[in-house]
């Protein structure tokens, strides 16, 4: 029979005055037994896999005889172990007596609707197996906690469940799944025990509840529990098996053991088989201790149960499991010829103990994300081969849709994770800041494209995520960091004290080398520049266990370190990477642009270079100047572009660049950091090179056009088109014809943004130069470069090698300066690795000719004259300045001259023009608006015959006649 839903307004008034008296409740003095408003039902696994219902529910009964104003009252959801009380949905409207009312949350892509919802609030999301959900009397959030809640007047009725911790009576209600919910009997019986009064099942919202026939008792072996499906037709059968014992986890919060078909394993053709030998057995606290020990032979009996895509026996009483006397065969690790990647092959392997054998490889050591192989679990990604997973558009083009869609499947068959045997998280509310998670080593550390030797037998299942589970290798028992005594794996070491100079300058010919380095936020000006961890002009922090600020979170302009401590450990990282580097000129994305914070320009650049000359133990480094060419600091970003140099090696030619006319409202950097240039030559001579540093706009934010490029794509194409544009104007005005564009473009190797500029002749030298083996980015498991070195056919002409520095992208996040303290364990080193999230790319150059090539005429000193016409010029008048430069013994000046005019004027203030076959220009100047005198600066750029120079003329203003 359907359930009656709730009764509209309209409704209510064909009531009677008397029942309408009755309507309102008054708040009871915490949950009682014979409470009229009951939680009927609870279901998290809304929209994750397997799941009949797209979206959670929390369902409501009137048990009472008169109706109930809702109006005021919520229902809350809190995780299993949580401090607070994370989710509520604020209720409303009348319940008739004998009515249900559906509370409906999160959803996800699989299953059906609901029906119709009487609210709804998808910001709550219920997880799927264990947690907490109060009704409560107000709208305000509760603050009570475990049992504290059953005692709180707010309370009206109390649900934990699975291993939620805040339940009414001595238990929680048993665990429900992504195909079940734990819901009341037909006339919602209210003991005040959770345990007793709640049952898993079928959800019914909108249904009355199905009256709950008694589990069937059955003698299985473990195959038969298994099933030829992807989940076992026995789920809610009280089973009965034997098996020997092949893994056990008395702690870390797993409390169970693997079970497997006693002679089963070695060599297997997935082919012939029809279901797994393998199952694990959970046991409940009820049950005691885990006492089994891998080699036991035993029998179980519990509930059949699916979690996180893997069978499993529930077993909650410790005489249900039962030491057999009898011998064994012995149970061998699976071994294959070849990697199951489909998941058929994979489920008749499930639980089932297993010797990988082939190539394996890191593909995800993240620490506090969300993809399969965060190390926030104690878990490593791994992909099957000699390759890490792939960001698809990194080597398919982002517009050819099978191409991509192959990538995407690849991932999917390769993908899998190395577990450590536990439950436990070390991140978030409930993690006490004591622990240490597995696998992580400064001295064996797992570096995403290093390869992995498996030492011992695992366990292969599925798992993880209820709502998204993965298919992972189980160690036999529980690793704990940082010793990692019981780890099954050993790691390859990638870990090199410098690039490879191999890759680089094979041939011994490069006398330049350039690089591209992001220094992760590297900000001078603190979030707590007096270290009382009291944020600065309303900076917040993210904290270590002791809640001391690492670095700044939000509430203020700058980024990055905290307080000087904090600065200290990120700077040294930094300056033993770029040191390490051995670069003449680097490149610099994300660092303070202190212009824009109101400090004196370039005085963060200045500060590391100061910290590197120290390292070095000389003056090695300088800071290239910031560009005039920069639009004003209110319209740049906190984070600018910057380039070093080592003096003793390049020289600087002319004058810094910048693309500082598109940065306000529809330009192409309104919404990132403008292009810098500088040219430079080797301080040995030769050609001279155009280095160009470029970080476009994040996939962060911004539009999304679809194409599986992240947000903001059409923003980074038009950056890439206004950059294309620009660098012709300064190679002309620089003479220069090798061109290297460096930076975070944040587009991958094959996507549109770069696809523009390959277009315009440039290469991607880690592409054409480099192994072709290595990736200055890892995000969500997968590997790409988002950072660049594109050299333009004369660069590409003197280019010797190409290197990707892997120290940074598949480091662990905790070996970060941000992370400090965050664990027992002090991972902390200045050395290179982890200083930033991406790595660096460094290229060679032969630019300087051999001894046997005759050198350049020297270049004479640039004479600079200059005429105005008028002499006098009038306010609001166009006038003229005529430009003549030659070299000082004579030589004819070719090229380009800049004039800057400083002064109050209408119109453009810089102007670039060439000069004639004769060395003149002509140039036309703005209005001046005021009477007084103008300053006018003409720079020469230079030629082969005559230095680059400048000088200054003032001119005189006078009033219209």
């Amino acid at each position: 029979m359907s359930r009656h839903k709730l009764v509209a307004p309209l409704a209510v008034a064909a009531l009677t005055a008397a029942t309408l008296a009755a309507v309102p409740t008054t708040a009871q003095a915490a949950p009682v037994a014979d409470s009229a408003l009951v939680i009927s039902e609870v279901y998290g696994g809304g929209g994750n896999s397997g799941a009949p219902l797209n979206q959670d529910f929390v369902e409501l009964h009137n048990k009472g005889d008169v109706p109930i104003d809702l109006t005021g009252y919520s229902v809350q959801y809190k995780s299993a172990a949580g401090a607070v009380w994370t989710g509520r949905i604020d209720l409303s409207g009348t319940l008739a007596p004998g009515d249900y009312y559906l509370a409906a949350g999160a959803t996800g892509a699989n299953g059906g609707p609901l029906p119709t919802p009487d609210v709804v609030n998808t910001g709550v999301n219920l997880s799927g197996t264990t947690g907490n959900v109060a009704l409560s009397s107000s709208t305000t959030t509760l603050t009570c906690v475990t049992t504290a809640c059953a005692a709180d007047p707010a309370v009206v009725d109390l649900v934990g469940f699975g291993g939620g911790d805040t339940f009414l009576g001595t238990a929680p209600a048993p665990a429900p799944s992504n195909s079940t919910s734990v819901a009341r009997d037909v006339d919602s019986s209210n003991t005040l025990q959770n345990v007793d009064d709640f049952t898993a099942g079928a959800p019914t919202p909108g249904e009355e509840p199905a009256v709950v026939e008694p589990p069937e008792e059955v003698e299985l072996t473990i195959p038969e529990i298994q099933g030829t499906g992807l989940v076992s037709d026995h789920v809610g059968d009280i089973a009965t098996t034997t098996g020997v014992v092949t893994a056990a986890y008395p702690a870390g919060g797993l409390f169970g053991f693997y079970l497997q078909t006693p002679g089963t394993g070695g060599a297997t053709d997935v082919a012939s088989r029809t279901a797994s030998d393998g199952i694990f057995v959970r046991v409940a606290a009820s049950a005691g201790a885990v006492t089994v020990q891998p080699g036991d032979h035993v029998q179980v009996k519990g509930a059949v149960a699916e979690y996180a895509g893997a069978t499993q026996v529930e077993v909650t009483a410790a005489a249900d499991i039962v030491p057999l006397d009898d011998d064994a065969d012995p149970v061998t690790p699976v071994t294959l010829e070849a990697w199951p990647s489909a998941p058929a092959e994979r489920e008749v392997l499930e639980g089932m103990l297993f010797q990988p054998t082939g190539d394996f490889t890191v593909t995800n050591t993240y620490f506090g994300g969300s993809n399969p192989g965060d190390s926030r679990y104690g878990e490593v990604g791994l992909a099957q081969g000699d390759k890490p997973l792939m960001t698809p558009t990194e080597v398919a083009d982002a517009q050819d849709a099978a191409a991509v869609a192959a990538v995407e499947a690849d991932n999917a068959a390769r993908q899998v994770v190395l577990d450590d045997g536990s439950s436990w998280s070390f991140f978030g509310g409930s993690y006490d800041g004591n622990g240490t998670p597995a696998y992580v080593s400064q001295s064996q550390p797992a570096v995403v494209g290093a390869s992995v030797t498996f030492d011992e037998p695992v366990v292969f299942t599925e798992g993880g995520s209820p709502s998204a589970p993965t298919w992972r290798f189980q160690p036999t028992s529980w690793v704990q960091g940082p010793d990692n005594t019981t780890s099954p794996v050993t790691f390859e070491n990638t870990r090199t004290p410098a690039p490879e100079a191999a890759q680089i300058d094979p041939d011994g010919t490069a006398d330049v080398r350039v690089a591209s380095f992001n220094v992760l936020n590297y900000f001078t000006t603190l979030g707590d520049a007096d270290d009382d961890n009291v944020g600065d002009g309303g900076c917040t922090a993210y904290n270590d266990r002791n809640g001391d600020g690492n670095n700044v979170n939000t509430g203020c302009a700058q980024r990055g370190a905290w307080d000087p401590e904090d600065l200290e450990r990120q700077q040294n990282k930094i300056v033993a990477a770029i040191n390490a580097l051995d670069a003449d000129v680097v490149g610099l994305m994300e660092i303070e642009n202190s212009a824009a914070l109101g400090e004196e320009a370039d005085e963060a650049t200045e500060t590391l270079v100061a910290a590197l000359n120290a390292d070095a133990g000389d003056e090695v480094w300088a800071a290239n100047p910031s560009s005039e060419e920069l639009p004003d600091a209110s319209e740049q970003d906190v984070i600018t572009n910057a380039i070093i140099y080592k003096v003793a090696s390049v020289e600087r030619v002319g004058e810094a660049h910048a693309l500082g006319d598109q940065s306000s409202g529809s330009g192409a950097f309104a919404n990132a950091r403008e292009p810098i240039a500088q040219t430079f030559r080797s301080t040995d001579g030769g050609d001279s090179f155009l280095v160009v540093v470029n970080h476009f706009k994040s996939k962060g934010s911004g539009a999304d056009d679809g194409t599986g490029q992240g947000a903001a794509n059409p923003d980074r194409i038009a950056q890439a088109e206004a950059l294309r544009d620009w660098v012709p104007s300064v190679q002309a005005s620089e003479d220069v014809e090798a061109v290297l564009l460096t930076g975070d473009f944040n587009a991958y190797t094959m996507e549109d943004p770069l696809q523009v500029l390959y277009d315009a002749g440039y290469a991607d030298a880690a592409t054409e130069f480099g192994s072709g083996d290595e990736w200055t980015y890892s995000f969500q498991a997968m590997s790409g470069s988002l950072d660049h070195v594109l050299l333009n056919e004369a660069a590409q002409a003197a280019t010797t090698g190409a290197d990707i520095w892997g120290i940074n992208s598949g480091e662990s996040l905790l070996f970060e300066y941000s992370r400090w303290n965050y664990h027992a364990t002090d991972f902390h080193e200045d050395t290179p690795y982890r200083s930033s999230d991406h790595d660096p790319v460094l290229v060679g150059l032969d630019l300087v000719a051999d001894d046997s090539e005759p050198e350049p005429v020297k270049a004479q000193k640039a004479v600079i004259k200059a005429k105005f016409k008028p002499a006098k010029l009038k306010v609001g008048k166009n006038g003229k300045i005529v430009v003549t430069v030659k070299g000082k013994q004579g030589a004819k000046a070719t090229g380009k001259v800049k004039i800057k005019v400083k002064g109050k004027v209408t119109g453009k203030k810089t102007i670039t023009v060439k000069l004639n076959k004769n060395g003149k220009a002509k140039i036309k100047l703005p209005k001046a608006k005021k009477v007084g005198k103008l300053q006018v600066a003409v720079k020469y750029l230079g030629s082969d015959a005559v230095k680059a120079g400048k000088k200054k003329f003032k001119v005189k203003v006078v009033r219209k006649k």
